[in-house]
């Protein structure tokens, strides 16, 4: 963005004005590394939850094969409570998904993204004024 810096006729108001813009970029690159490590840690629990949600899948799919060939009794029983254990295992990982997933994931890397805009157009700013109290 091109700034109206010429409007500045200071070196007082340019030095606040660049001493501002630094204390946003120092507080915008401190966001960004929080970012970058939620990034990091979603990326890998993003991966986990897929992982172990195709593996609860495959389990449920095994037990209720066994359930349907297997007679009234104890052992169809105790595969019925491991399918409902196995089901609520899916349950809890589907729920988990949306914090930690892949959506998780990307809205990490937009954020990241938006921020490093931000600390390009302090910088842009800050060397504007700069230049503008040179002038002065």
């Amino acid at each position: 963005m091109i700034y109206t810096v010429s409007l500045l006729t200071t070196v007082a108001d340019c030095q606040a004005l660049i001493d501002t813009a630094i204390a946003e970029k120092d507080a915008l690159s401190y966001r960004k590394t929080g970012l970058e490590r939620q990034r990091s840690s979603a990326s890998l629990t993003s991966a986990e939850i897929e992982t172990e949600l195709t593996s609860v899948i495959a389990e449920m799919e095994a037990l209720q094969t066994v359930i349907n060939s297997l007679p009234d009794g104890p052992t169809k029983t105790e595969a019925i409570r491991k399918f409902k254990k196995a089901e609520y295992k899916k349950f809890l990982l589907e729920q988990r998904k949306p914090s930690y997933g892949v959506v998780s994931l990307l809205e990490k890397e937009y954020d990241i993204a938006c921020v490093e805009q931000a600390i390009a157009e302090a910088d842009a700013l800050i060397t504007a004024v700069t230049e503008r109290m040179d002038q002065l």
